[in-house]
């Protein structure tokens, strides 16, 4: 059997139960931050674990458009900042990944000069309007089209001043844009969540000398520049639900994810498959250059319906597309509130997924801000549009598990190379089949 594409259609055809012990790559989020805030340093900055992924390929290359430098050492990449950080000469290309455009906002916004970022297809049609208005409440020059709603970004660095942000929605990219523009601005910056998001960039710039003030919801910084340092990044527990979902819900499996990321921040997933009924467990609890993680392992039970919302949601947000996956196959019903965040991912991914699931047998009813799915329901084999969403297609070729046998057809793989380019090859290996996974 041929291996996995990494672009056009592939059909699934897997078997479980998903046995196994492996490791997910490295956080993506994490890996984005410390190319970036080693690309703000005063000292060299050595990252243990970088995701080798297409939406990080994006941030290392926007920092060199920056001065950076990043290279490969034996085993580490190594970031070496500029003196000071210079103009681009030319348009930044953020590809797919929106934790790039944000961030880059939020940075440039305090740099000297005129900076344009733009992205992919996908990219172009997620909104900015939420990271463009803060940043203009502190003196940054920013223009985008469709009324400042869309990319490009056209961002002219100047000074900057302090101010206190309330945001409306918990968002750890918004959040982050804001305190990265802090580190340029006159005076205190500080944000204020409804509720708390990952903690990555705080915890990250504290490791790198940046005196950071956490009081409850808010976090608050003041002009100041990285010293650099060491980071080691974990495996991404965004990554690891697809196998861990997987394994709660497909009978006889038990699967153990090493080297997890298990930042409180980012494990609403594991509250969420405890309430369930999933067998969890934790080992070697430990934590490396500020950021906690685990083994972890999660053995298939029976499962029941749950409610999530409020202040899960930002815990787990780009986990739901694989939960709602997993509460097809729960005893009763499953609802999600309080996540229209999903509708301004890659893909609006709550009505993607309600489309998907319903034409695959779930019985599922969609809300403005979430759904219920009621279970446990047998799903039968479907043709996914995958939308350029990474998300979408692995969360259906986890579903596929579930379809008696059945393919799930997905009409194009390369979006999957934006996160987890190893995802098909790992799936095979916990299912037991050959590499690949398509028809045989």
């Amino acid at each position: 059997m041929s291996a996995a594409p990494t672009s056009g259609p592939l059909t699934c055809r897997r078997a479980g139960p998903l046995r196994g012990a492996i490791e997910v790559p490295g956080d993506k989020s994490i890996s984005h931050r410390s190319l970036l805030f080693g690309a703000l340093s005063t000292g060299e900055t050595r990252v243990t674990g970088l995701l080798d992924a297409e939406d990080v390929h994006s941030t290392r290359q926007a920092v060199e458009a920056l001065g950076a430098t990043v290279r490969a050492e034996g085993g580490e990449v190594v970031v070496t900042p500029p003196a000071t950080l210079r103009e681009p000469g030319d348009v930044i290309d953020c590809g797919n990944s929106g934790t790039s455009l944000r961030l880059l906002t939020g940075v440039l916004s305090g740099v000297p000069g005129l900076s344009v970022l733009t992205g992919d297809a996908s990219l172009r049609r997620r909104p900015v309007r939420r990271v463009i208005d803060p940043l203009r409440v502190m003196g940054a020059n920013l223009s985008a089209r469709d009324g400042d709603r869309l990319p490009p970004v056209v961002v002219r660095g100047g000074p900057l001043r302090g101010a206190r942000h309330v945001l409306p929605v918990a968002s750890a990219q918004v959040k982050s844009a804001i305190l990265l523009a802090g580190l340029f601005a006159e005076g205190e910056t500080s944000v204020v969540e409804p509720e708390k998001s990952r903690d990555h960039t705080e915890r990250m710039l504290r490791g790198m000398g940046v005196p950071v003030r956490v009081s409850g919801l808010e976090v608050s910084v003041s002009a100041a520049r990285p010293a650099g340092g060491r980071v080691d990044v974990p495996g991404d527990i965004s990554s690891a639900a697809f196998f861990l979902c997987g394994a709660a819900a497909l009978p006889g499996s038990e699967v153990t994810v090493r080297n997890l990321g298990v930042n409180e921040t980012r494990t609403g997933l594991l509250d969420v498959l405890r309430a369930m009924g999933a067998d969890v467990r934790l080992e070697h609890l430990r934590e490396v250059a500020g950021e906690p993680r685990a083994d972890v392992t999660v053995r298939a039970d029976r499962l029941e319906g749950t409610e999530i919302r409020g202040a899960t949601i930002p815990r787990l947000i780009d986990e739901l597309p694989v939960v709602m996956v997993m509460a097809t196959q729960a005893r009763g019903r499953t609802v999600i509130r309080d996540a229209k965040e999903l509708r301004v991912k890659e893909s609006d991914r709550l009505a993607a997924m309600g489309e998907t699931l319903a034409r695959a047998g779930a019985r599922i009813e969609l809300y403005d801000d979430g759904c219920a799915i009621d279970g446990p329901t047998p799903l039968r084999g479907v043709e996914v549009r995958t939308r350029l969403d990474h998300r979408i297609a692995m969360s259906m070729a986890v579903a596929q598990l579930f379809c008696g046998g059945e393919p799930v057809v997905l009409d194009d793989v390369a979006c999957v190379a934006t996160s987890f380019p190893s995802f098909f090859r790992l799936l095979d290996q916990v299912s037991g089949r050959a590499p690949g996974g398509g028809a045989p």
